[in-house]
């Protein structure tokens, strides 16, 4: 499991979205559309699925340890 994430279009930074998938279940779900509070910028940002990505703590384990 693994967090979805944005990114900040006035900061540039990835912020968590508070979704909580795998990447291949994020992959199935039909396009959808939703907001996000940024911690960063404190603004609300509205984002299509096709703008985020699931950032999955045991894929940057494995790299690590694979290298």
């Amino acid at each position: 499991m693994g967090m979805v994430m944005v990114k900040c279009p006035e900061t540039g930074h990835a912020i968590p979205t508070g979704i909580q998938t795998d990447r291949e279940s994020f992959g199935r779900r039909a396009v959808f559309f939703s907001r996000t509070r940024c911690p960063i910028c404190r603004t609300d940002h509205a984002w299509f699925a096709r703008e985020a990505w699931v950032d999955e703590p045991s894929i940057h384990m494995r790299r690590r340890n694979a290298g």
